[in-house]
C-alpha cells in the first residue's frame, strides 16, 4: 500500500511541474521536510522554508523537463534526472526525493552540473531568497 500512496504522490508532483500549479505542494511536504540545496552548504530545514525554494526554482528554471525516474527497492526513494536552462546557462541534475509512509516528501537533494548553469541558478535563487529573508 506504501509503494501505491508514494506513486499517487509522484504523479502530483509531476502534474504540477507540468501545469506550473504549485497549489498542492504543501499537502506533499512532511512538516519536518529537509532540502538539501545544490550550492548550500547546509541543508533547510521545515515546510515552510521548502516551499518557497521549490515555488521559486520551479519559476527560476526554463524549459524544465523530466528525463528519467528512477526507484529504489522499497519505493520509497526516487531519482529524477532533469534538464533546464537559467540565464541562458543550460544545465542538467537530478532531485533525489525521499517519501515517508504516507506519501509526504522527508528529504529532496537536488545535484546540478555544469558550474556555468549551477552559478546561474545560485544568482537567481540568492536574489529571491535575500528577499525571503528580509521579510
Amino acid at each position: 500500500m506504501t509503494l501505491e500512496i508514494i506513486k499517487q504522490s509522484l504523479e502530483k508532483w509531476h502534474q504540477m511541474i507540468q501545469t506550473g500549479d504549485m497549489s498542492h505542494l504543501n499537502e506533499l511536504l512532511a512538516d519536518d521536510v529537509v532540502f538539501r540545496s545544490p550550492v548550500a552548504y547546509k541543508p533547510y530545514e521545515g515546510k515552510h522554508v521548502v516551499f518557497f525554494i521549490l515555488t521559486n526554482v520551479i519559476q527560476v528554471f526554463e524549459n524544465f523537463t523530466y528525463h528519467r525516474e528512477f526507484y529504489t527497492e522499497d519505493g520509497k526513494n526516487v531519482v529524477l534526472e532533469f534538464s533546464a536552462n537559467v540565464s541562458n546557462k543550460a544545465l542538467k541534475g537530478i532531485d533525489m526525493i525521499r517519501f515517508n509512509e504516507h506519501g509526504k516528501i522527508i528529504d529532496f537533494e537536488v545535484m546540478i552540473r555544469p558550474m556555468s548553469g549551477l552559478a546561474a541558478l545560485a544568482e537567481q535563487m540568492g536574489a529571491r531568497f535575500a528577499q525571503y529573508q528580509s521579510n
